[in-house]
């Protein structure tokens, strides 16, 4: 049987200097669920968009200041605490108590491992909803109007509390619904039909997989699993440099757009890779393509009425974009 033990007193080994950063929050991620529906396959580790699930979710919680995964461990794409409780397999309520132990902010936020589209910006408006309010939590609902406690951001210690109460009534939380820790709290509820979808069989794991293809979301998942397989954690104006890569492609030549946006991100990279950097070689690469694109359509020849000078006239007078001190080709094979 699971003993909840609640932790010292949220920052309290910090020193007298230190005080608590408001907008920090830590995150909770449980990860080890049987996933009886899957067939006992590894729900964390199923890949949707070419990323596991785990990771998808780790993402989203990115700005975590310590995020703990209840699980056993394996490889992630993000630096996590691991935590488990003990014995393994004592439901959610156990899981949340022992992954609540290392944390200390005054916010957690509460995730499954299986959110295959929830992004950083709904993790952002579940802390905002619940720094503004004065409940206990704020969770989303699916399309059904159903609960979601773990897409949800709860104040700390009211979590501590309810834990320690619930655990002291039934002897621990072993085998305890999440609807009991529910009941207890002081709940802020928010409708989120997309962020709450969670995959519990191969037909939503089929859905997330099919519907990250569609044309409105293809390039934005493609981007955000090319960022954490090279493990870039960098925000850009993706339109700038579709932008970029369109008029490099008209202007120039169709394999200066996948050349020249790479440049951009290399002299980016030298110049302090922030997205300051990245905006600014995306400016000057876009307007040498402009002027590229203008110098190409221009008319380099002079009018059919202005060729009535002497045949002795010099190739560089009649072809003014010829540079002065350019020399003839004298190969036998010039044109």
């Amino acid at each position: 049987m699971t003993a909840y033990e609640p932790p010292g007193e949220p920052g309290a080994d910090a020193g007298p200097a230190q005080r608590a950063d408001p907008a920090a929050y830590d995150a909770v991620v449980l990860a080890g669920g049987a996933a009886r529906r899957l067939g006992g396959a590894d729900k964390p580790g199923v890949r949707v968009g070419g990323r596991a699930l785990l990771d998808r979710v780790l993402a989203a919680c990115g700005g975590a200041r310590t995020t703990v995964v209840v699980a056993a461990p394996r490889p992630t794409a993000r630096p996590v605490t691991w935590a488990r409780e003990d014995p393994p397999g004592g439901g959610p309520l156990a899981a949340l108590g022992a992954g609540l132990r290392p944390v200390t902010a005054e916010h957690v936020v509460v995730l499954s491992a299986d959110l295959p589209f929830l992004q950083e910006r709904t993790v952002g408006r579940l802390l905002g909803t619940l720094r503004a309010s004065g409940t206990d939590g704020v969770l989303l609902t699916d399309p059904d109007g159903r609960d979601q406690p773990l897409v949800a951001a709860y104040r700390t210690r009211h979590l501590h509390e309810t834990l320690e109460l619930l655990a002291a009534r039934h002897g621990g939380l072993d085998g305890l619904p999440l609807r009991r820790l529910v009941a207890e709290l002081d709940l802020t509820r928010v409708s989120d039909p997309v962020a709450s979808f969670d995959c519990d069989t191969w037909d939503d794991i089929a859905t997330a997989r099919a519907r990250i293809r569609e044309h409105g979301h293809v390039l934005d998942e493609w981007i955000s699993a090319v960022k954490d397989e090279l493990g870039i954690d960098l925000d850009v104006d993706t339109r700038a440099l579709l932008d970029l890569a369109r008029d490099a492609a008209h202007g120039v030549a169709r394999p200066a757009a996948p050349l020249t946006t790479f440049l951009v991100g290399y002299a980016a990279a030298r110049a302090g890779a922030g997205p300051e950097a990245v905006a600014e070689a995306s400016r000057k690469a876009a307007a040498l393509a402009a002027r590229w694109a203008e110098e190409s359509s221009a008319k380099t020849q002079p009018a059919a009425s202005d060729q009535s000078a002497s045949s002795g006239r010099s190739a560089a007078a009649a072809q003014p974009d010829v540079a002065p001190d350019a020399t003839p080709d004298t190969r036998p094979d010039a044109g």
